[in-house]
C-alpha cells in the first residue's frame, strides 16, 4: 500500500465515509475549488433555500422490508414493479436517495434469479443501484448467534462483509437486539461478541449496528432475590441497551434506533421493581437516548404511528407523517445535523392491494421531504 492510499484510507475511516463515498466528496472538492468566488448571491440563495429542511435530499432513505411484497412477487405474473431492478426505478422516481437491505432475495423470476447474496450478485445489485442514483446504506442481515465465534461463522461474515462494499454500505447489521435476555451476564457476552464483530467490520471500511425494538429499552435485571435458577429478580433501573452503551465499544459498535419501537417503549416500559422491593417509575425519552451519543445511531427507522392506547403497544403503524410522533421535534432537537441517515419503514405496507407498499412509500417520501422545523 503506497503512502498516499494509507492518507486516503485514514481520511475515510475518520470521517466514517466508504470508499465510495470519499470518491464523490472528493471529486466533489476537486469541482468547488474550481468554480468562481465571485458568486456569493448564488451560494446565499442556495443556503436560503434549504433552511428548515429537516431531512436533506441524500439523506431520505427507505428500508427495502417496507416494499418486500414487490420484491418477492412474481414478474411474470403483474405489471407491477417487482424484483430489486424494477423496484430500484420506482424508489428513484419518487426521490429516494438511499435504500437499506433486509437481505438478497427476490422472486426467481426477476432478472438475477432468486439469491443474489454473493459476489456476483451484489455486483448486479451495485449496478442497478448506481443505475438509479441510489446509496445502499446498510443491511439487515447475518450476526452470528454462538459465542464464541466458529470458524464457519466468521468466515460468513467476512463474506458479509465483502458484500457489503461491493455494494457501497456504509453500514452492516441485523434487525435483532443484541440479545432478547432480561439478564446483566448475557449483556456481557452480547457486549464481547460485538466487539469482536465491531472491529472485523471496521477492518473493512464499514461500521457494524444493532437494530432495536422496545424490548431492549426494558429494565436490566441485575439486583435483588436470586430465582431458582440463580438469576436476579429485580432491577437498579438501568435499561438493558443503556448498559450495552456503556459495555460495548463506542467505535466499534453501533445503533439503529426504530424511532417507532423507542416510542413503545415509553408507553409500556415505565416502571420497574427496585432492589429493596418498591416500584419506581421512569419514563423513557428516545431524543435524550439519542442526544447524548449522537454518533452511535448513524441509522434511524423513521417509522410513524397513530396513538391507540388500547392496544399493548399503545400505536399502529402508518406512512410516515401521518401518525402523531413528533417528528419534527425529534428531528429539529438533533445536534448532527445532516449526519444521520433515516430510512423510512412500515411493517404493515403490505397489504390486499398489491401497489399499496410502493403508494405509501411514495407518500412517505412526499411526507419526509415536507418536514421543515
Amino acid at each position: 500500500m503506497s503512502h498516499t492510499h494509507e492518507q486516503e484510507e485514514a481520511l475515510r475511516r475518520g470521517l466514517g465515509l466508504s470508499r465510495r463515498q470519499l470518491l464523490a466528496a472528493t471529486t466533489g472538492i476537486a469541482a468547488a475549488a474550481s468554480i468562481s468566488l465571485a458568486q456569493p448571491a448564488a451560494a446565499a440563495s442556495t443556503g436560503a433555500a434549504s433552511k428548515g429542511v429537516l431531512i436533506p435530499p441524500g439523506k431520505r432513505g427507505i428500508i427495502l422490508y417496507t416494499v418486500r411484497d414487490a420484491i418477492s412477487r412474481d414478474p411474470l405474473a403483474t405489471n407491477l414493479p417487482s424484483g430489486f431492478r424494477r423496484v430500484f426505478e420506482a424508489l428513484a422516481g419518487f426521490g429516494y436517495k438511499q435504500v437499506e437491505f433486509a437481505g438478497y432475495r427476490q422472486h426467481a423470476n426477476a432478472e438475477g434469479g432468486a439469491d443474489l447474496e454473493t459476489v456476483e450478485g451484489a455486483r448486479l445489485l451495485r449496478q442497478w443501484l448506481d443505475d438509479n442514483g441510489l446509496q445502499a446504506e446498510g443491511n439487515h442481515g447475518f450476526i452470528p448467534g454462538s459465542w464464541p465465534l466458529s470458524a464457519a461463522d466468521l468466515d460468513r461474515f467476512k463474506q458479509v462483509l465483502e458484500i457489503a462494499n461491493i455494494l457501497g454500505l456504509g453500514h452492516v447489521g441485523t434487525g435483532n437486539d443484541p440479545t432478547g435476555s432480561a439478564y446483566k451476564a448475557d449483556w456481557d457476552v452480547a457486549a464481547e461478541k460485538w466487539n469482536q464483530l465491531g472491529s472485523l467490520a471496521c477492518e473493512a471500511g464499514l461500521k457494524l449496528y444493532t437494530h432495536n425494538h422496545d424490548a431492549a429499552y426494558a429494565f436490566l435485571l441485575d439486583s435483588g432475590p436470586l430465582d431458582a435458577q440463580g438469576r436476579p429478580t429485580r432491577s437498579s433501573g438501568i435499561r438493558k441497551l443503556e448498559y450495552f452503551f456503556g459495555i460495548s465499544d463506542p467505535g466499534r459498535v453501533h445503533f439503529e434506533m426504530d424511532i417507532f419501537w423507542a416510542h413503545v417503549a415509553q408507553f409500556k416500559h415505565r416502571t420497574f421493581t427496585a432492589p429493596d422491593g418498591s416500584v419506581q417509575t421512569d419514563i423513557f425519552d428516545p431524543l435524550a437516548t439519542v442526544r447524548a451519543r449522537e454518533k452511535r445511531f448513524p441509522l434511524f427507522h423513521a417509522k410513524d404511528g397513530t396513538s391507540n392506547p388500547a392496544t399493548g403497544n399503545g400505536y399502529d403503524m402508518v406512512p410516515f407523517g401521518t401518525g402523531d410522533i413528533d417528528y419534527t421535534r425529534f428531528f429539529a432537537k438533533l445536534r448532527s445535523k445532516g449526519f444521520h441517515n433515516p430510512m423510512y419503514e412500515q411493517d404493515n405496507a403490505p397489504g390486499a392491494d398489491p401497489a399499496q407498499s410502493l403508494q405509501y412509500a411514495e407518500l412517505s417520501y412526499r411526507n419526509m421531504a415536507a418536514l421543515r422545523g
